[in-house]
């Protein structure tokens, strides 16, 4: 597993603890992006908790804003704020981790959730930095479904028309949305000749999900001149939980405890696998796990439990198995 999609998963299952902590959200487009918002975050775009006012940082926009978890969750990971206040209070009275995001959130740059906005937003941030000489870039995620708002067709036209090439629109196309399939819901067509149409360098990634397709993909949009990016990204709703993969049922769907300790543990497996980790139960251990792997939560502290960390050797010892935010399936 390359070091993206350990985040990617990692990411994941802050998406499932959020989730179910708070009984809200909507899981399932979460669960489709996060993977898009890895790339751009640890591997594309130029922005960093140091930098959240400089004037040359990279701008995103979450035009699908009711996907908030995933982006707090990237946010978060960042370092942006405390990730555990947002994996916490999400979606409580008085949060400010509410259920799209907001401007109160460091990190967000503008509040999101009505859908069709993003992309015309990012024309106006892509053109001032056009006019004020400077070298950021814009980022706008959409949803295929959110693509039925006419005002995204008059953004794609205005960003042809400038010749915005600082500007790149990617589609969380996972094929599915509240109330049906996309197709049946409200049928787009081909929206890859939709952006051509409209001027715009059109890059298909057949594996949205994949990181390193990804980083390819806006690694080609960097390069292009003259023109906007649209990357077509082909997702798998739910991804990472197989009852919740391409079921409409859970684009807003409410986890129940035994429903939240099956996608811990699916969660876990794959990261186990993908990391060649081996467990031994029996010495309550694993090994040749990197550090990030353990989901060492805030009530539970080394020093409280006495445990003892072998950073070198991958290995956690003497540690309860609540010390791990992996379920107790894996520890026996």
């Amino acid at each position: 597993m390359d070091q993206l999609t350990r985040i990617a998963y990692k990411l994941r299952r802050d998406i499932i603890e959020m989730a179910h902590n708070s009984s809200a959200g909507h899981v399932g487009g979460d669960l489709s992006v996060i993977d898009i918002l890895a790339v751009l975050y640890f591997d594309v775009m130029n922005v960093s908790p140091e930098r959240v006012r400089d004037p040359d940082r990279d701008r995103f926009l979450l035009s699908k804003g009711h996907c908030a978890g995933a982006l707090y969750c990237a946010l978060g990971e960042k370092g942006f704020f405390d990730k555990q206040e947002a994996l916490l209070t999400f979606g409580t009275f008085g949060t400010r981790f509410i259920g799209h995001p907001n401007t109160d959130v460091p990190g967000v740059e503008i509040n999101s959730g009505s859908l069709g906005h993003g992309i015309s937003v990012g024309v106006g941030m892509a053109l001032a930095a056009k006019m004020d000489g400077r070298t950021y870039r814009t980022y706008v995620v959409l949803g295929d479904g959110e693509m039925a708002e006419g005002s995204n067709y008059e953004g794609m036209m205005a960003a042809g028309h400038y010749r915005l090439d600082n500007l790149c629109a990617t589609v969380d196309c996972n094929r599915l949305q509240i109330s049906g399939q996309t197709k049946n819901v409200m049928d787009s067509g081909s929206l890859a000749d939709k952006f051509r149409d409209f001027g715009w360098n059109v890059i298909e990634v057949e594996n949205g999900n994949n990181c390193s397709q990804l980083s390819k993909a806006y690694r080609r949009a960097g390069d292009c001149k003259g023109k906007p990016s649209a990357v077509i990204a082909y997702t798998l709703k739910g991804k990472g939980v197989s009852f919740m993969e391409n079921q409409v049922s859970w684009h807003h769907g409410v986890m129940n405890d035994e429903q939240y300790r099956q996608a811990v543990r699916e969660l876990s497996e794959v990261s186990l696998r993908e990391t060649g980790a081996e467990t031994c139960p029996k010495a309550g251990r694993f090994q040749n796990a990197p550090p990030d792997f353990f989901r060492v939560q805030s009530e539970v502290s080394l020093r409280e439990t006495g445990a003892e960390t072998c950073l070198k050797a991958g290995r956690f010892q003497n540690a309860p198995p609540e010390l791990f935010r992996v379920q107790e399936e894996l520890l026996t």
